[in-house]
């Protein structure tokens, strides 16, 4: 029995009660003959594709990787799915879904030990982790970017200290091999946010930490998109309500996750993303509509209940990581460089493999 995340007897447990969100945390390994990995995918799992009782925690380790599902158990007979989020009904007071919010997530940042350093853009999500932890502060990107300015100034409001890990076209040509063959994706905007979080990680690991916390998770719990804004008219979703958006985007959490902490353990670093813990999620699932969206504003709930954050922060609008770094706009700007102009199909694609092929 090698589970990762938690003990054995807790995931047993789990599996005999039939408890999605049992306060574990996410958990993924073999027990008991079987392979188990939680309901979120809060960790990586594969197995042999013929085979499945040859497994590991990296599919570099194996010759035909395949994901176990999240929520499954799988052994030789196949997967099963034994876990399915909750559906519990509606906060009907909104104070108490507020106070809820801000208790679950103060408790979830709270619990962390050692105070690692954080992976820090200057939005609500990463705030809540400097503001209630002392680890050192990290921003990766061009300079010029939304996400170095957002966090210069949101640490300045934080009386805290930043790097910034400044990237290089350098270290796009460097690092996307890497990368590429550690989360086994290619697809350009999986490189881009993977490649992103990886030379960070990086950063943090060469200053001597085997750690970095993320706010991962709080755009999809609380509803920080724009296309569950816009359902039932966005053809992004197939939810024909706000809830039913933010479940639908929930479930693309564990193909999220499996990426960025393959990438980051390529870096040297375990990252650990405290709201997507069990209670926070439990809480979230909870919300109702007007507190995910309300007038145009999104995240209602968890920006009412970072009371503790400077309104700058609570209410500033973020860029998804890939944009916010430059990275996006650099990764293209190479490509056309080598030759891959953007009237080609797919160039970023070919430039990408160009590269890993070196």
């Amino acid at each position: 029995m090698v589970i990762d995340g938690a003990g054995p007897s807790a995931v047993r447990d789990a599996l005999e009660t039939n408890t999605p969100l049992p306060g574990l945390d996410g958990f993924a390994g073999e027990l008991d003959g079987r392979l188990v990995r939680d309901v979120l995918g809060r960790y990586p799992l594969f197995s042999e594709a013929d085979d499945p009782t040859t497994w590991s925690f990296d599919p570099t380790d194996l010759s035909q990787p395949v994901s176990v599902p999240a929520g499954h158990v799988r052994d030789t007979r196949g997967d099963e799915r034994v876990w399915t989020l909750p559906s519990p009904k509606p906060f009907e007071d909104d104070q108490r879904a507020i106070e809820s919010v801000r208790t679950a997530v103060i408790d979830a940042v709270d619990a962390l030990d050692d105070s690692p350093p954080i992976a820090f853009s200057g939005g609500i999500d990463s705030a809540i982790l400097a503001a209630r932890t002392d680890g050192p502060l990290y921003v990766g990107g061009f300079e010029g970017g939304h996400d170095i300015e957002a966090a210069r100034s949101a640490a300045v409001e934080l009386g805290r200290e930043l790097r910034h890990v400044e990237f290089t076209h350098d270290d796009i040509e460097r690092a996307v091999p890497t990368v590429v063959g550690a989360i086994g994706r290619a697809e350009p905007l999986d490189v881009e946010i993977a490649l992103s979080l990886f030379l960070v990680g990086e950063a943090a690991a060469a200053d001597g930490y085997d750690r970095l916390a993320l706010g991962q998770g709080a755009d999809e719990f609380f509803g920080g998109y724009a296309k569950i804004e816009n359902a039932p008219e966005s053809d992004r979703t197939a939810a024909d309500t706000v809830r039913g958006a933010v479940r639908e985007v929930i479930g693309t959490l564990p193909q999220q996750l499996e990426r960025d902490v393959l990438a980051l353990r390529a870096a040297g670093v375990e990252p650990i993303v405290p709201l997507c813990s069990d209670r926070v999620v439990e809480t979230a699932l909870g919300l109702p509509e007007p507190l995910l969206i309300a007038d145009g504003e999104r995240k209602v709930a968890l920006r009412r209940a970072a009371d503790f954050l400077p309104d700058e922060i609570r209410y500033r609008e973020k860029k998804a990581i890939q944009y916010g770094s430059l990275l996006s706009r650099e990764l293209d700007r190479l490509a056309r460089r080598a030759g891959f102009k953007r009237r080609m199909d797919d160039h970023l694609g070919r430039y990408i493999e160009t590269l890993c092929a070196r």
